[in-house]
């Protein structure tokens, strides 16, 4: 996000950003620069920083996790004023049915946050209770999920180099890629007519904004099912691409 591309007359509007990172559906991180930019606006304005980390445990290399919210407010010495940050097993556990997670920050915000999650919340069952617990205090099940997405990327992005434009993620598991004619809808709905695979067109993804829709001529490609599906699934779309061509 370019943050100096907005007004500085709307900042005063804003009560709210809300930041995904690692990012869905480009799977790119912030930087600590990034960070220290977003907090010194927060910290001029006054709005809340909502960070969605739910991707935080979906990366490449083992022991370099992405920077978090948190993290990078420690490492800039600012507190976690204005910050609040949110997570869940639905990624990191493949979970998402739980409805499990977890938030945590600024002491004032958390005060009016549990405040309304006693008023709007619903209390789990004991038994996705117990699952949740046995989940959240187990690391080696988030360890293999890293492994096994590392090796789908490894055989899925060089089947799709030079089939469509794409870089490859920092982290998370989506593969958001140009597809060929600029026309991702048709992209979507033609790949999977003929070829039985579902990507999700990048323009159901944003909207229109000074007649521009930044997801317009993209596709997500979630690399979810096993290892044996997303390599066909591959195959699939390079064969798709090559007959459109």
């Amino acid at each position: 996000m370019d943050w100096s591309r907005v007004p500085e007359d709307l900042w005063e509007q804003v009560n709210l950003v809300n930041v995904c990172s690692p990012g869905n559906p480009t799977g790119k991180v912030m930087s600590l620069d990034d960070w220290k930019q977003l907090f010194e606006l927060s910290d001029r304005h006054g709005f809340v920083v909502a960070a969605d980390e739910c991707y935080s445990e979906i990366y490449f290399e083992e022991g370099k996790p992405p920077l978090g919210a948190l993290t990078a407010a420690q490492q800039l010495g600012r507190g976690f004023r204005n910050l609040i940050v949110f997570n869940s097993l639905s990624k990191r556990s493949n979970v998402p049915g739980l409805r499990s997670g977890m938030v945590a920050g600024d002491a004032g915000l958390m005060k009016s946050f549990l405040l309304y999650r006693t008023y709007h919340g619903s209390a789990m069952s004991p038994a996705v209770q117990a699952a949740s617990a046995a989940a959240w205090n187990d690391e080696a099940h988030v360890v293999e999920n890293r492994r096994q997405y590392a090796e789908k990327f490894a055989a899925v992005m060089p089947m799709l180099k030079g089939v469509l434009q794409f870089d490859a993620p920092d982290a998370a598991f989506y593969l958001w890629a140009r597809v060929p004619g600029g026309d991702d809808a048709a992209f979507a709905r033609e790949l999977y007519e003929k070829q039985h695979v579902t990507v999700l067109p990048g323009s159901y993804l944003a909207r229109d904004a000074a007649n521009v829709n930044p997801g317009k001529g993209f596709v997500r490609i979630a690399l979810v099912d096993s290892l044996q599906a997303c390599v066909e699934a591959a195959r699939r779309v390079a064969s798709h691409v090559g007959e459109t061509a």
